[in-house]
């Protein structure tokens, strides 16, 4: 996306399917699915917009979409036209998560080719995996001296840049939902990104981690792909 001044909305949608929708006739579910894909389509056509599968990876959503865009209206005007369709009446949505994006404070001088950090717009990739959670840091962080939370985040950085197959979205959330951070990681390879965090864990910031759950791990596909995996 073109780098510009203003900074995007980023929405994160989990959607769970009612098991009930897998007991309808075939025709009926046919017809849901393409009703509801033509929307993600549409939508898809002004604003950013991927769609993941997590059905088999956890009990309590089947798939997420994520959105990102200029202004909030877009965001809620697509989510009203997906909630009218058939398949919306069998949906619930048991995670949501609001952020925007923001240049980190901790990465002026940083490099880390095709990272996020300096860029105020979205810069997703294309990898196969996606992987999502929350985060919240403790107060106790923020009283720091910013020098202390840059030696921190550059000890992290260091750590980071041993996994070049992962890239990271950092988006935020301060005032706009109940977390301060939402992170995305980007991958083709799961274990690359296991062997990350369990590094991180060995860094003296992760001290100051107060929630980085739940943690959500998608396969990215096509909206019609990912409305076949519910079944029917």
């Amino acid at each position: 996306m073109a780098e510009n001044g203003r900074r995007q909305f980023v929405k994160y949608s989990f959607f769970k399917v009612d098991s009930l929708w897998r007991r309808l006739d075939k025709q009926t579910k046919a017809d849901h699915k393409e009703e509801f894909a033509a929307i993600v389509d549409e939508t898809a056509s002004h604003i950013f917009t991927r769609t993941f599968s997590l059905v088999g990876l956890r009990g309590d959503t089947d798939f997420l979409l994520w959105q990102s865009a200029d202004d909030l209206e877009s965001i809620q005007d697509s989510a009203t036209q997906m909630w009218s369709t058939g398949l919306g009446s069998y949906l619930t949505q048991p995670y949501s998560y609001l952020s925007m994006t923001h240049r980190s404070p901790y990465v002026s001088k940083h490099k880390h080719g095709g990272q996020e950090g300096t860029s105020i717009r979205l810069r997703p990739g294309k990898a196969e995996y996606f992987i999502v959670y929350p985060f919240l840091k403790t107060r106790e962080w923020y009283l720091l001296p910013s020098e202390e939370r840059q030696r921190m985040m550059n000890d992290h950085f260091k750590i980071g840049h041993q996994y070049p197959s992962v890239k990271i979205n950092t988006t935020y959330s301060f005032g706009l939902d109940d977390q301060e951070f939402v992170v995305a990681f980007e991958t083709d390879n799961p274990s690359d990104f296991l062997d990350l965090v369990m590094d991180l864990r060995g860094v003296e910031g992760s001290l100051y981690t107060l929630r980085d759950t739940p943690i959500f791990t998608c396969i990215h596909r096509s909206i019609d792909d990912t409305l076949d995996s519910l079944g029917g």
